[in-house]
């Protein structure tokens, strides 16, 4: 195989939307390989409760852990500094877990599954283990509430700047 770059950024979004195992990292706290479950893509974050979509997030996934997952999608050919993707990404996050409702990402999701020929039902029973689906949006409420959020930004490239900037995020 030989290794090429993606042709665009929405290429690059629309790989990840459909095959969201390229995230999987790591294992929920039963012990099972965690599985993100795409909510949704280009999911709109506002600014104040008065206001629409101020911001649009990439990808918004959700795991069995019922945390909300925002992804960025960046490619080593945008010239953005570091620092604005990050601050981006802190912005979508903190504006996200204050304005969006469980009630909200769970029609995203809905919507999600229809667009991609699939319903929620397979979803809860398969990649999220058989959650109740209204206990599932209670616990991502909660999550929102709680500033429980991961925030994986996603590149072709990682400068190492991005790289040490990220990696401080361990260090809480």
């Amino acid at each position: 195989m030989t290794e090429l770059p993606y042709e665009s950024e929405e290429e690059f979004q629309k790989t990840l939307a459909f095959r969201p195992r390229l995230l999987d990292f790591g294992t929920l706290r039963d012990g099972s390989a965690r599985r993100l479950v795409l909510v949704g893509r280009e999911i709109g974050i506002p600014a104040s409760e008065l206001s629409g979509a101020a911001f649009s997030l990439d990808h918004l996934f959700v795991d069995a852990d019922a945390v909300p997952t925002l992804v960025e999608v960046k490619r080593a050919a945008d010239t953005r500094s570091r620092r604005e993707v990050v601050a981006q990404m802190l912005d979508y996050a903190a504006n996200g877990s204050r304005y969006w409702s469980a009630q909200l990402l769970r029609r995203f999701f809905e919507d999600t599954c229809r667009r991609d020929g699939t319903t929620p039902e397979e979803i809860y029973q398969g990649a999220l283990g058989g959650y109740d689906p209204a206990v599932f949006w209670d616990d991502v409420g909660g999550n929102l509430l709680a500033g429980r959020l991961r925030l994986l930004f996603v590149a072709d490239q990682i400068s190492v700047e991005l790289r040490a900037i990220v990696a401080l995020g361990r260090y809480r």
